[in-house]
């Protein structure tokens, strides 16, 4: 299973659609692998440089309607790609979401005031998300500062991603 958490990247905006995650021009890219050096290289987002920001992070959080836009499993994979096996935002488009969990990753709605109190208290620290499958929990840690909020997942994601996504747990199931 992957190893879900860590350093968490703050993306204060809604509607980032699938271009800003991996941009059209490189959805010919032969191999997953490929994509990892586009990944959020469209995003406008005030003070982020992906060449600089995306280094070392391991989840986003993000505001309402993560993943709009086409429909595409490059989103997923150029984030998997890079290291991060989670985003926690108010809403997700509803392929983007599926498309996550297919790939053995977490797509983490939480409540808007949930997610405000996150962006208050860490987006300008550096914080670390711990994740609790079992338990259902999120913990975001700065210095002296910890929040936890509610996982929310169902039986089926939460084999999907104990198998490492959709075709994994279909080799084993079929």
């Amino acid at each position: 299973m992957k190893q879900f958490g860590g350093p968490a990247l703050f993306l204060d905006r809604n509607d980032i659609n699938t271009d800003e995650i991996i941009p059209a021009k490189y959805l010919t890219e032969n191999s997953k692998e490929e994509l990892k050096p586009y990944c959020f290289e469209d995003l406008k987002v005030p003070g982020f440089d992906p060449r600089q920001n995306l280094a070392g992070k391991k989840a986003v959080v993000s505001r309402a309607n993560f993943g709009c836009g086409s429909s595409r499993e490059h989103a997923p994979w150029t984030l998997e790609q890079n290291g991060i096996y989670i985003v926690v935002a108010e809403s997700f488009a509803r392929i983007f979401r599926q498309n996550m969990y297919n790939c053995g990753m977490i797509a983490a709605e939480a409540a808007p005031e949930d997610i405000d109190a996150i962006f208050r208290t860490f987006a300008q620290e550096p914080t670390v998300l711990a994740v609790d499958i079992d338990a259902g929990l999120l913990e975001f840690r700065a210095r002296e500062k910890s929040k936890t909020i509610a996982l929310t997942l169902s039986e089926f994601e939460k084999e999907l991603i104990r198998a490492g996504g959709w075709v994994e747990y279909a080799a084993k199931r079929y």
